[in-house]
């Protein structure tokens, strides 16, 4: 395969009709380059970024021209990674909107190949020599056919989400290219996608002063995150009409503890937690169920007792955190349903301790042991109620104290957890007992909304370009209700103006709690991006002929019917 090179690349037509556009040499060379960049999130690396991008697209002749359609928007809270703005002006003021992150997870699972895993095409010869010289799991047999075929290109970032932001470049770059252009193309590139999307809701923030600074009125959008696809990718190429949904319950455990030769003479944090993950973990019968879908099943995040030292006597404190993806719920439906099964697994685990306690007791010929307490189910919200109770008039101040002194935990887990931990000991709260709340940011779902007129004139830009597709099975993109992977669309496009309360009273750190501008814009937004497979993974690769020629193809279409471009 030719290698690409890093300078500067002009389009191979100007032409406006997307059979001529020729776009895969491009868009490969454009994701190569982005991968070479580092950009892991939380570092300064990720800081940089966006500097580097604006570079590149300098370089392109209208930005060149037109430096002024270039802007660069900060970051929420105390990151200093920016969003990038770049904006191809045509008639009117009709925008659509192009959108995409680019952190990345971080390099260490290459292990051995960490100085390769920003160069696509020396990890990929690296890896077909790694995965040929050893014996093979299912999945690695897989990668190295991959590989091999010369059909999926490896690297960090390559698949999520680099070559999303590639195919929107070159689509920008051919709009650019168009004479007598009807509305506006505008690229919208963020940072904090993998943590908290710091870069997202700071745009949306940002968003109403800055499109009406620029004149435009955006109407639409597309995110170009990626899809993962085991199979042909008849899963992966795919328009999802929305976005699932996700919360973090956590359940902190607090037993009574006792010296491990006397178990019944306490209550195990260890058991309850233990049932708790038991009637929760990949419970299909708890996963968001409509006739159009089902949401992935919650998943055990983190479990851990509090308890670093060591002694012969149970830990009084286990911390659970659960992954709890949704489409059609209310905060306040799943929170519901977490309670009700944290309740009667603690139920189930105080009655087996006491049957256990009988039959030691029959079998030892001892002394019944009195049947174990039962446990209380408390929210967050309500301890810190008795918290405040308890400490009067000095409560708030010593409260954002110990959130100032926690901000720069970057774990939004190990935060929560201090915190709640914390706010259990000014409450003066004794076990056995499970307080329950949210560890974690609120992911809203989304879903286009066709009553509304811009949501539907997208919904029908797409539909039509799609219908293109159906006479070859093989390169027939369809129609998906919900994207699976949480992303920055959960705050773009339809804010929620008010937060659950449910939410923000529950979750521990304030800067977890998502207050979106309320003057925040509505844009429908969709999800059409590329597909790989294992993205995160050391075996992250990204399936070439769709993401590079097919789905800027895909992509600028739709951009001319929705902007009324077609021919």
């Amino acid at each position: 395969m030719k290698r690409m090179t890093s300078g500067n690349h002009r389009p191979e037509t100007q032409s406006r009709n997307r059979n001529e556009w020729q776009p895969a040499e491009r868009v490969e060379d454009l994701a190569c380059r982005l991968v070479r960049i580092p950009s892991e999130t939380g570092t300064p690396d990720e800081e940089g970024f966006a500097q580097k991008l604006v570079d590149i697209l300098m370089e392109i002749p209208y930005f060149a021209e037109n430096p002024s359609d270039i802007r660069v928007v900060p970051g929420l809270g105390h990151t200093k990674a920016q969003n990038v703005v770049a904006v191809v002006r045509g008639q009117g003021r009709k925008s659509l909107l192009l959108a995409g992150h680019y952190d990345t997870v971080s390099i260490d699972n290459y292990h051995d190949l960490k100085d390769l895993s920003r160069e696509p095409y020396e990890l990929k010869e690296a890896l077909v020599s790694d995965l040929s010289a050893r014996s093979l799991n299912e999945q690695e047999d897989k990668a190295l056919r991959d590989l091999e075929s010369g059909e999926f290109l490896p690297g960090r970032g390559m698949l999520d989400m680099k070559s999303g932001l590639a195919a929107g470049i070159a689509v920008l770059e051919r709009f650019a290219n168009q004479e007598g252009r009807q509305g506006n193309l505008v690229l919208c590139c963020s940072p904090d996608e993998e943590r908290d999307s710091r870069g997202m809701r700071a745009l949306r923030d940002w968003l109403p002063q800055l499109m009406d600074d620029l004149q435009l009125d955006p109407v639409g959008a597309i995110n170009m995150d990626v899809t993962s696809d085991q199979g042909d990718g008849s899963e992966g190429r795919a328009a999802y009409a929305g976005t699932i949904g996700k919360l973090m319950p956590f359940a902190l455990v607090i037993g009574q503890s006792s010296h491990a030769s006397y178990p019944y003479e306490g209550v195990s944090a260890q058991l309850i937690a233990a049932e708790v993950v038991r009637r929760i973990e990949a419970n299909a019968e708890l996963s968001d169920h409509t006739p159009e879908a089902i949401s992935p099943p919650p998943i055990c995040l983190e479990a851990r007792d509090l308890r670093d030292v060591y002694e012969v006597t149970t830990p009084e404190r286990t911390w659970l955190a659960f992954n709890w993806l949704y489409h059609s719920w209310t905060p306040e439906e799943l929170f519901k349903r977490f309670r009700t099964e944290v309740k009667s697994a603690a139920e189930e685990a105080v009655a087996r301790i006491s049957e256990n306690a009988r039959s030691y007791a029959e079998k030892s010929g001892g002394t019944d042991w009195p049947g174990a307490a039962g446990v209380r189910i408390l929210t967050y919200a309500e301890v810190k109620q008795e918290a405040a109770r308890q400490m009067g008039n000095e409560f708030q101040s010593v409260l954002e104290a110990k959130q100032s002194e926690l901000q720069s935990v970057d774990n939004p887990l190990s935060a929560s957890r201090e915190l709640t931990n914390w706010l259990v000991a000014q409450a003066r709260v004794s076990g056995p007992v499970v307080i329950v709340g949210f560890a974690s940011l609120h992911y809203p779902a989304t879903r286009l909304d066709l009553e509304h007129a811009h949501d539907a004139a997208l919904h029908s830009a797409i539909t039509e370009t799609l219908s293109g597709y159906e006479a070859e099975p093989s390169r027939r993109v369809k129609w998906r209700p919900y994207f699976e992977g949480i992303s920055d669309m959960s705050f773009f496009g339809q804010p929620s103006k008010d937060t659950s309360s449910v939410v923000s009273d529950n979750t521990p750190p304030a800067w977890l709690v998502d207050r979106p501008n309320e003057n925040a814009l509505r844009c429908p937004m969709v999800n059409i991006g590329p597909w790989g497979r294992e993205f995160h993974q050391r075996l992250e690769r990204v399936y070439k002929p769709y993401a590079f020629d097919e789905l800027p193809r895909i992509i600028a279409e739709i951009g001319d019917r929705f902007l009324g471009n077609h021919e």
